[in-house]
């Protein structure tokens, strides 16, 4: 059609004017399933057409069919300006802009956008406090213990209360209700090693792969994250720097971005695993000191071979300046990591994976970080990096604060097998399982959040709050967030997951915003 190819000329919409229909319909994308992205002709419902009637001499004038913007086209506008009028709108609006996220009410997409304004004259807006949530008839995992047909109360993004009663909607009249239906609810997870998905990786420097992959994990559970770069050139590092920090300032629409892991290029030419060894260095100070006082707390860990010249110094400025200094791809002995703790080394990364295995004679990376109860660990528990029992092993050692989940994820997850690339590399995708295609190294991951938590349960054998732990409580902890983020209790960050008994991701919120399910 003429018009979408218009469309696809201007790529960008500056503004989109929309009403609201009585059914939830957005420019006439009625509820369904699948909602198409571009320009299209679709078949109006009765309800619809009886709206519409009060412009027709008579219901039989109105057109049964009409030609439609898609909502995907929509949401591409950079502003969009929903105009809503009448009490007879009051309900729906209500619904949309507050409930649940899902294709049978189209305007409920509108929740994703960054930049929606709502106009509504009082009557339509007669049901409304946006800021009000209340999830009851759950199975509220906190720190202390699970609250079994509990009740969690939201307000500006804000834990208000949490409680074991279940309480009337007429005690919240201006809030959302939700009835989960003994599902569980847990803490939004937080990913700390991180580098991509659904196409983007954070390397690529720009603002819509940051929207792509914080969007993508979000819809996994993920709530908050590191935006996790790779062993590169300065330069190209300098460059993700710069627009982590750029887009942090901004209202950041999905998971939240609460700094940067620096994996690498400090560390071992003998475990580079999936790092390109091209760009591998000394450590060096200077470019740390350089980034701190430019990029002020925005790089929260470094990964790095404390064996290496230089190290120790580093870790030590680390420790001083409130960064995690981590050990991976590593050939350092249990001496060398003894020493690197001394300085401030405290974390490990993806454990097992890149680094000196355990011997009895000499313990190596892996068994310093078993032994040490002053280090955490990252675990890949995805059935392919590490085995169900060395996990267990890992848990045993750490708990019960020292154990992480991570994903390790790249621009992979979310999509199908193919050829990809990770940090300059070819990358392999065959089975849901990345590799290097030139070696088959391992090449991060293509697991979610909420595929950790459901490994951890079905096949390493814990218990759905622990796991909710080592994904939300020891994740915040490692970042020094606690107080704000990584568990459901009063006063913290309203970042939620409901999941079913089955461990199916039922609704996100991340700051009491419900974020978007269907990719």
């Amino acid at each position: 059609m003429r018009y979408n190819e218009e469309l696809e000329k201007a790529k960008l919409i500056d503004l989109q004017i929309l009403g609201l229909g009585h059914n939830g319909h957005i420019g006439f994308n009625e509820p369904d399933h699948s909602l198409i992205s571009g320009t299209h002709l679709v078949e109006l419902k009765q309800e619809t057409r009886a709206a519409n009637a009060r412009f027709f001499a008579s219901i039989d004038d109105v057109p049964r069919e009409a030609l439609t913007m898609g909502v995907g086209t929509i949401l591409k506008a950079k502003t969009i300006l929903l105009v809503v009028r009448g009490a007879d709108k009051a309900e729906i609006v209500h619904q949309a802009l507050t409930g649940p996220i899902t294709t049978e009410l189209p305007a409920s997409l509108l929740q994703t956008h960054p930049h929606l304004v709502v106009l509504m004259d009082a009557e339509a807006g007669r049901f409304f406090s946006m800021n009000s949530l209340v999830i009851q008839n759950a199975q509220v995992v906190t720190e202390q213990r699970t609250l079994h047909r509990g009740t969690v109360y939201v307000q500006n993004g804000l834990i208000q209360s949490i409680s074991s009663d279940r309480v009337a909607k007429s005690d919240f009249a201006e809030a959302v209700v939700i009835d989960a239906d003994g599902s569980w609810l847990l803490p939004g997870f937080i990913d700390v090693h991180v580098h991509g998905g659904y196409g983007a990786d954070f390397m690529d420097a720009s603002s819509d792969s940051l929207d792509t992959i914080t969007r993508f994990h979000a819809a996994s559970g993920t709530t908050s994250m590191l935006a996790t770069t790779m062993t590169a050139p300065h330069g190209d590092i300098e460059r993700v720097l710069q627009t982590v920090q750029r887009y942090m300032s901004g209202p950041m629409p999905y998971a939240q971005l609460l700094g940067v892991h620096l994996e690498g290029p400090f560390i071992s030419p003998r475990w580079p695993g999936a790092q390109n060894v091209n760009h591998i260095t000394l450590p060096q100070r200077a470019w740390l000191e350089d980034w701190h006082e430019r990029y002020p707390q925005l790089v929260r860990q470094l990964t790095l071979a404390p064996e290496r010249e230089g190290a120790l110094e580093l870790i030590a400025w680390l420790r001083d300046h409130g960064i995690v200094a981590a050990c991976g791809h590593t050939d350092a002995n249990y001496a060398d990591i003894q020493s690197a703790v001394r300085e401030g080394l405290s974390h490990a990364v993806h454990t097992f994976n890149a680094m000196k295995g355990l011997h009895h004679r000499e313990p190596g990376t892996v068994g310093a970080v078993l032994a040490d109860s002053r280090i955490s660990g990252e675990v890949i528990a995805d059935g392919q990096h590490v085995h169900p029992a060395a996990i267990r092993l890992l848990e045993m050692a750490k708990q019960p604060h020292g154990l992480l989940l991570i994903t390790d994820a790249m621009s992979a997850a979310g999509l199908g097998d193919g050829a990809y690339e990770l940090g300059g590399q070819a990358v392999t995708v065959q089975a849901g399982v990345a590799r290097l295609t030139e070696g088959g190294a391992l090449a991060g991951s293509t697991l979610t959040m909420i595929g950790a938590l459901r490994y951890m349960v079905r096949e390493v054998g814990v218990s759905v709050e622990d796991a909710s732990r080592y994904a939300s409580g020891n994740p915040a902890r490692l970042l020094r967030l606690d107080e704000r983020l990584g568990s459901i209790a009063p006063g913290k960050q309203a970042d939620l997951l409901l999941v079913s008994p089955e461990l199916e991701l039922q609704q996100v919120w991340v700051q009491g915003k419900a974020m978007q399910m269907q990719l």
